[in-house]
């Protein structure tokens, strides 16, 4: 029984709990929170389909008169399991490398092309007329790239929200948070995820880069900013400062109190440690316990 639970159990994370989670407004009222829910949510669905393999594997061995459709059954447990643990791997050298690659090449030209921005030898002007801003972040040396139809088309209360937006996810390294989730993401089978934890991931980003920009300069440039860079491109492996502006602006222009942020922080804590302890301290443990004991009575 315990293998069969664990399954549903991760099979129910990976698809119809983030599907509706995702149509729910709360978990952004605290992005900081709201990160921690969609990776602990995407984390418990690989170790359910995990501890389903695993003790799909100890009951073959422990059970004494298993009937062929239950073999089959568990041993189709056990094969998704191993089939996500592998393509895990997989993902997590796949998405190391071709993140690495991309940044480095797109780095390098950037300093060719680009010009420092006055006495911040971190961010480089490039000559564009339409309104661009994004970051390559990296351990050291990271850079901001903001284009000069940019500079242009931004006062400088704006423009410097652009730029703390922009160095939020350099110094917070959003960017791994979102390499996380993409490697947690690849590591299911098509038929078996949805797009939902990846999508919210670099939405939630977004709004923890806007509060520390919001911090330092207010709401109203922030907003002009916004709008300013709204449908810019960012390349593949940068984070941009134009997506998801109109959820941004609104957020801006209508915030939620402060208890109802407290709140949505405390839900998705609580919510969080329930996914990942519960299927663990009340099912996998007893279970593989139990079949200790009767490994051992043999």
């Amino acid at each position: 029984m315990t293998p069969l639970l664990l399954g549903a159990i991760g099979l129910a994370l990976a698809l119809p709990v983030p599907a509706l989670l995702s149509r729910a407004a709360w978990p952004r009222l605290a992005p900081a929170a709201g990160i921690v829910l969609w990776q602990s949510l995407a984390l418990a669905a690989v170790l359910a389909i995990s501890g389903a393999a695993l003790s799909t594997a100890l009951w073959l061995v422990t059970d004494d008169e298993p009937t062929w459709w239950r073999i089959a059954l568990h041993a189709t447990l056990m094969g998704i399991g191993v089939l996500v643990w592998a393509r895990f791997w997989w993902a997590a050298w796949q998405v190391w490398r071709e993140t690495s690659t991309r940044r480095a090449r797109h780095r390098a030209l950037v300093d060719l092309l680009g010009e420092p921005h006055g006495a911040l030898p971190a961010v480089r002007v490039l000559t564009e007329q339409t309104p661009v801003a994004y970051c390559i972040p990296r351990l050291r040396d990271a850079r901001v790239v903001i284009s000069s139809g940019a500079v242009e088309s931004l006062d400088d209360d704006a423009l410097q929200a652009v730029l703390e937006h922009e160095r939020s996810h350099v110094r917070t390294r959003h960017d791994l948070v979102l390499e996380a989730f993409g490697v947690l993401h690849r590591a299911f089978p098509r038929p078996l995820r949805t797009d939902a934890p990846l999508r919210q991931s670099q939405v939630m980003v977004e709004l923890m880069a806007d509060d520390a920009a919001r911090k330092v300069t207010g709401d109203p440039p922030l907003a002009r900013a916004i709008v300013a860079l709204a449908g810019g491109p960012t390349p593949a492996g940068a984070l941009g400062a134009s997506s998801d502006a109109l959820l941004r602006l609104e957020r801006l222009r209508d915030p939620a109190p402060t208890r109802a942020r407290r709140a949505s922080a405390i839900a998705s804590i609580a919510i969080s440690a329930v996914v990942l302890v519960v299927p663990t301290v009340f099912i996998a443990v007893p279970w593989m316990y139990h079949a200790v004991e009767v490994l051992l009575e043999r």
